[in-house]
């Protein structure tokens, strides 16, 4: 196995969007296959007819290359070992199963849900942990035909059960958590590899499919352990050699300490809500792999290609990776501040349209508005959506000002100084951010106020803000005659309060 090319995949489930735990599954096998000079396969596991999404399967591939993840084989670009969808394969899996049943390891199993269940109830109230308990034992070869034909007489559809070997211990030195072994008589009975409807189980398949593509290293979380042993017995009764398993720890919310569930509505989880937020895919690439593994060194923000060249499997955390939702804002705003201004314009722009702000065809004035917009808040969004809110005083109505900032303007000194700021800025002749500072260094000269006593009752009485950019930027974008009514409001506000 050693001396094999290295070949992994991700193999997702066509049953919804992009969650933030198969992103990393994807992204880890990814990084693996590309720092071995390997192949990166993907696989869609859609035997589950009834969970699967019309456009799921679209869904994932679309995420995934937003992310920055591309594969050598996959049902869009083909290869040696398709096909590459499970409901493609499904003569495949025949043959599997009809070797099995010829050969004795699997059997037909006539046992109605109805059965099984009353079965079950049986063994929880004896305190047994519910399994499957064979349906023909003590039978002769003729007896079981008998019953089998009975039970075809009445039309039942039988699923087809593998035979798990009894005192048998599966054991494998995972990548990640080290030595692990099951005995036989805790993987829960004999298990369906086939069911009533044609379609292979998961575990069956998965098991056929990676022999079949030739995977040689299989990471995926730590959920999957209990799947492995059912896997093994697959491999066992074929006489193949299974691949190397590694389970990773899964992703934790760090304010309840328990996994990542799709219910848990405090935390966003699927790739797409991140990319409607405006976060940046290298951004996203750079924050999933630190979840979970650690690269050499103490720095937070790599680039793909360093990624590429560090990742070790071995250096997979043994302890569940907390989903930090400040440290990925902090990430993508490290990334916002060296995005390209035409990719980072695109992507707040398009927010601002959406919330209603910025009409769908705007003109070359209003481009270039926006752009500048952009560039000035960019320094504080952690993900483009914020500009919406940020740029408030742009688009709304001068807000109420809070106790805190009619506070500022109690000041004796705030008065004059808004006053001689208005005879100032109301001789501009050009009204660009270099002029208007211009006009506050003057006000500062015929009052001889400085420092906060000086900028804060400026910037409160023409942005109705104590926070937000440059002052001079602030006001260009606002406009003149806009910055001018701000400035009369809070002097009109002033006088009614007796300030």
């Amino acid at each position: 196995m050693a001396k094999q090319k290295i070949r992994v995949r991700y193999a997702p489930s066509p049953t919804g969007h992009l969650h933030i735990g198969n992103a990393r599954t994807a992204l880890f096998n990814y990084l693996f296959a590309r720092h071995n000079k390997g192949t990166f396969v993907l696989r869609i596991e859609d035997t589950d007819t009834k969970r699967n999404v019309k456009g799921g399967s679209q869904s994932q591939m679309e995420n995934l290359h937003w992310l920055g993840i591309d594969w050598d084989e996959g049902p869009d670009k083909g290869g040696n070992f398709g096909p590459y969808r499970q409901s493609e394969r499904k003569d495949i899996y025949n043959q599997y199963i009809q070797q099995l049943l010829d050969e004795g390891k699997a059997y037909y199993s006539y046992k109605t849900q109805e059965e099984l269940e009353e079965q079950r109830e049986e063994q929880r109230a004896m305190g047994i942990a519910p399994h499957y308990t064979y349906e023909y034992e003590g039978m002769t070869a003729t007896e079981i035909a008998a019953s089998q034909e009975e039970a075809r007489a009445k039309g039942l559809i039988p699923v087809v059960r593998i035979h798990i070997p009894e005192m048998r211990t599966y054991a494998w030195d995972d990548i990640v958590k080290g030595h692990l072994s099951f005995e036989s008589d805790t993987i829960g009975g004999d298990f369906i590899i086939q069911k009533r409807d044609g379609m292979p189980t998961y575990n069956f398949a998965v098991a056929i499919d990676d022999h079949l593509m030739e995977i040689t290293h299989v990471l995926r979380g730590d959920d999957h352990i209990s799947n492995t042993p059912k896997q093994l017995v697959v491999y066992e009764a074929l006489g193949w050699e299974p691949p190397q398993f590694g389970h990773m720890t899964l992703i934790n919310n760090p304010e309840t300490g328990k996994k990542l569930s799709k219910r848990d509505e405090s935390v966003l989880q699927f790739i797409e809500q991140y990319r409607d937020l405006g976060y940046l895919p290298d951004a996203m690439f750079n924050f999933i792999t630190l979840l979970g593994w650690s690269p050499v060194g103490e720095s937070e923000i790599y680039s793909q290609r360093e990624l590429i060249k560090q990742f070790d499997p071995a250096r997979l955390s043994k302890s569940p990776a907390a989903f930090d939702q400040k440290k990925l804002e902090w990430i993508n705003n490290q990334y916002i501040k060296q995005a390209d201004r035409d990719v980072l314009l695109d992507l707040a722009l398009n927010n601002l349209q959406e919330a209603g702000l910025i009409e769908l065809d705007p003109s070359p004035e209003k481009m270039e508005w926006v752009r500048q917009l952009v560039n000035i808040y960019s320094v504080q969004m952690s993900y483009t959506k914020q500009i919406v809110d940020l740029t408030k005083i742009f688009f709304a109505a001068p807000k109420d000002l809070s106790d805190e900032e009619i506070d500022e303007i109690r000041k004796d000194e705030a008065r004059p100084v808004i006053e001689e700021f208005k005879r100032q800025l109301t001789s501009l002749s050009r009204f660009t951010a270099t002029q208007i500072m211009q006009a506050v260094q003057a006000t500062r000269a015929q009052t001889g106020i400085k420092g906060r006593r000086l900028f804060m009752p400026i910037r409160i009485a023409t942005t109705r803000s104590m926070v937000g950019p440059g002052i001079g930027e602030a006001m260009e974008l606002l406009g003149k005659e806009r910055v001018l009514k701000h400035l009369d409001l809070t002097l009109k506000q002033m006088s009614e309060n007796g300030l």
